[in-house]
């Protein structure tokens, strides 16, 4: 069961099934196998419910997925009577009244759910390592982070648990652990994928919910699932001409790509993840696309200033919202949340305001250019740990959040120093977000983090105008028939 689950994607798991060759009932117990023998390495799925889920594997189950096992992540995906806690000790807790919006069309495709998988506390961070439930480590590397914050997520699909898994992106939480982790990861553009009445717009509409999976044709099937619109939205991209199942294999044109490799920070990019670029840049050439270096003109710290403040007003409210004092929650979320308090409205949304600009500027450049190409990270997975605040600062910064010393952080220039140290390792990924356009990791890459080290995996991102996913998935198609990456597996 193990071989199967590895030799085939959750498309041909599920035609499988229909075929009578095996049962949803094995499918689900090989996964939960595979879950509990990688759990004590990985610490993918802290959240499990196996008896629900093989009670529904009993039953007859219909739709594109019917029968093949899945993992949501614990982060806007809620299953009804289940915990979701977002990696909050405040919230640990918390049951879900109601499926979500996700949850059930995940559930009318047949899909038999599990558990939910591991993020950072909030989901606010690139790397999944929460107080709550402790670290979770990358298959390819145990010594190093997945990713976030659909690590959890990442960490699964990576070691086989499931053949793909719910995951959402607020700004870059499914591309980058998709290249950390050597996974497709697809951010659809704001509102393909609805959050539902009870969350509206997430995150100023930055947030998308998405998949983290193996093969195209598994995210293009899984967005024809997800990718119906909820009630009262308030808006909603056009209908694709034609299923995005229907764009697997089909003619993707002669596209004008754009790359770049450069930091939009000017920070330092490994060479591993240049030379993924470049060599993307080449195999695109060699499909018959035009292919030069150009990209958006885009202040790249501009973006982080007006991403890190919207972030930080939304971590305060979310502080506010559970009820709990700051120093329930871990200690960079509590310094956060300060933050966001001392920032007044008219900075929120003069902030906010500069998402135009962006915006205006990608749509010039989409003017020109069908898909930009860019790295995905600036380097290899971080170490466990690695990311943690540095012991002084672990000292003082109680004590400044317990003084109420927000206002004064942010005039001693925090917001600056936090958004270069948050972003200088992820910082290709949020101008998506803000502009509200689709984009994808796909895994062509593979590169060694320093000499001498095994090589591991390397994401390189596309970004399209907004809501041409169609586009991203025909080129995703033809560049997985190129080179593909199904085979490839951590040792």
């Amino acid at each position: 069961m193990d071989e199967l689950m590895a030799r085939n994607d959750a498309t041909a798991l599920a035609a499988l099934v229909a075929a009578g060759q095996v049962s949803a009932a094995e499918l689900l117990e090989a996964a939960i196998a595979r879950a509990d023998a990688t759990a004590g390495t990985l610490n993918h799925t802290p959240i499990r419910f196996d008896d629900v889920a093989r009670a529904r594997a009993r039953q007859a189950l219909s739709g594109k997925f019917a029968g093949v096992p899945f993992l949501l992540k614990d982060i806007g995906q809620e299953y009804a009577g289940q915990p979701y806690t977002a990696a909050a000790a405040p919230w640990r807790g918390r049951i879900a009244a109601e499926h979500s919006a996700y949850t059930r069309r995940c559930l009318e495709a047949g899909l038999v759910i599990f558990g939910r998988t591991a993020t950072p506390e909030l989901g606010l961070r690139a790397q999944t390592e929460s107080r709550l439930w402790g670290p979770t480590r990358n298959p390819w590397d145990s010594g190093r982070t997945p990713g976030g914050s659909s690590g959890g997520s990442a960490a699964a699909v990576a070691a086989g648990v499931v053949p793909m898994a719910g995951a959402n992106d607020g700004g870059g939480s499914i591309r980058i652990p998709a290249s950390y982790c050597g996974l497709f990861g697809l951010k659809p553009s704001t509102n393909r994928v609805g959050w539902g009445q009870a969350q509206g717009l997430n995150w100023e509409g930055a947030s998308a919910n998405g998949v983290l999976s193996r093969s195209v044709r598994d995210t293009a099937r899984m967005l024809d699932v997800l990718s119906v619109p909820e009630q009262g939205e308030f808006f909603v991209p056009a209908a694709p001409a034609r299923p995005y199942e229907a764009e697997l294999g089909a003619p993707v044109g002669r596209l004008r790509i754009g790359f770049s490799t450069a930091s939009p920070l000017g920070t330092e990019v490994h060479a591993g993840n240049v030379a993924a670029v470049r060599e993307a840049a080449r195999l695109l050439e060699g499909l018959g696309h035009d292919v030069e270096e150009a990209a958006p003109a885009i202040d790249g710290g501009g973006v982080a200033s007006a991403f890190l403040t919207m972030y930080l007003g939304q971590v305060a409210a979310d502080v506010a919202f559970s009820g709990a004092p700051d120093s329930a929650f871990e200690l960079e979320t509590g310094l956060l949340a300060a933050l966001g308090r001392a920032l007044s409205a008219a900075e929120y949304v003069t902030a906010h305001r500069t998402w135009n600009d962006f915006a205006r500027a990608l749509g010039r450049f989409h003017a020109t250019y069908d898909v930009w190409l860019l790295p995905t990270v600036a380097g290899p997975p971080p170490r466990i740990g690695e990311l943690a605040l540095p012991r002084a600062q672990q000292r003082i910064l109680p004590v400044l959040r317990a003084l109420g010393a927000g206002r004064l952080m942010l005039k001693l220039g925090m917001l600056e120093q936090i958004a270069h140290e948050s972003f200088a390792r992820t910082p290709f990924t949020q101008v998506s977000n803000m502009t509200f356009t689709p984009s994808m990791s796909v895994p062509l890459g593979m590169a060694a983090p320093e000499a001498g080290a095994a090589a591991l995996p390397v994401g390189v991102q596309f970004v399209a105008r907004y809501g041409a996913e169609d586009v991203l998935i025909r080129l995703a198609a033809q560049l997985e028939a190129a080179a593909p990456w199904a085979g490839r597996w951590p040792a």
